[in-house]
């Protein structure tokens, strides 16, 4: 795995010849070549609000999508429900041709697609190397049996292995002993999406990993989120910075009021009209505002 970004992002330019989203039209709900998630009429609500209503949704394999959107656009909580980590009101879904429907989070992630989160859940009393073995699954150790007779120290050492190599492939080995509480927020984004493909994912979904990066670590973890894609995983991010979304991006959704009201590559989601309304056109305006009370 590189650090470096991809030499060609599918993100920057259009189709190219190995472009698997090649033909695919810019519209909601359009299918794709070879879909890993499906996703049918999932929809949430809180009292009276409806957070989410997706009518249909497929997110094409081994590509990177984002999904935008202004606060509040339902993006967050569409993870929640297809991770595992809430439950929808209605609707259905699937990965890999298999039904995730009422599956708990454990499960799913067992079943290859794992997640972060904005807020990153690493324990800040175990070391890096500790928090990464945690991640592993199917450990013996953790069954009364095999506890007692020591048979799992062989996997034990596997999974160390496994640790050491995403901590060299993330530039964290010298945190290997340190705890994840002195480590940098940047470090630990990186730290959670490592802890992550301890259960050799197929595709992951990441919320908002830029959020409260310093800028020096954001690049790495750009490269390490293209490297992935790159090495045939699929990948889905929320992201506010449009910047990375349209440098980075294979596909871009755009939710708006719990509903995707546009799909496609970066190029087509900048000159939607309907995406401008709603979230680019105010977007640029708040930055604008901002920018004019620096200066003044």
């Amino acid at each position: 795995m590189s650090d470096k970004p991809s030499a060609v992002p599918l993100g920057k330019g259009g189709a190219t010849s190995t472009d698997p989203l090649s033909g695919v039209a810019p519209e909601p709900g359009v299918a794709k070549p070879d879909p890993i998630l499906v996703v049918d009429n999932v929809s949430k609500s809180f009292g009276g609000l409806q957070a989410v209503r997706v009518e249909h949704l497929e997110v094409q394999r081994g590509t990177i999508t984002a999904l935008i959107g202004p606060n509040g656009a339902g993006k967050s909580t569409f993870f929640n429900q297809i991770s595992g980590f809430d439950r929808p009101d209605a609707g259905t879904w699937s990965f890999e041709g298999q039904s995730l429907t009422g599956k708990p989070a454990y499960k799913i992630a067992r079943m290859g697609l794992v997640r972060t989160f904005q807020l990153t859940k690493a324990l800040m009393r175990l070391t890096a190397l500790e928090n990464l073995m945690l991640g592993a699954t199917g450990q013996r150790g953790e069954r009364f049996l095999p506890a007692i007779v020591r048979s799992w120290r062989g996997q034990e050492h596997e999974i160390e292995a496994r640790a050491d190599e995403l901590l060299k492939q993330f530039n964290l080995a010298h945190m290997r002993d340190e705890y994840a509480g002195a480590m940098s927020g940047g470090q630990r984004k990186l730290l959670e999406m490592a802890r992550a493909l301890m259960v050799h994912p197929t595709m992951i979904m990441l919320d908002e990993p830029m959020a409260g990066v310093n800028p020096a670590l954001t690049q790495s973890l750009l490269g390490h989120i293209q490297a992935l894609r790159d090495d045939g995983m699929t990948i889905i991010l929320v992201e506010h910075d449009m910047d990375v979304v349209m440098g980075i991006s294979d596909w871009v959704v755009c939710f708006a009021e719990g509903e995707v009201i546009a799909e496609g590559r970066p190029r087509d989601i900048q000159a939607n009209q309907a995406v401008i309304d709603a979230y680019l056109g105010s977007k640029a305006g708040h930055e604008a505002e901002h920018t004019v009370e620096g200066e003044s």
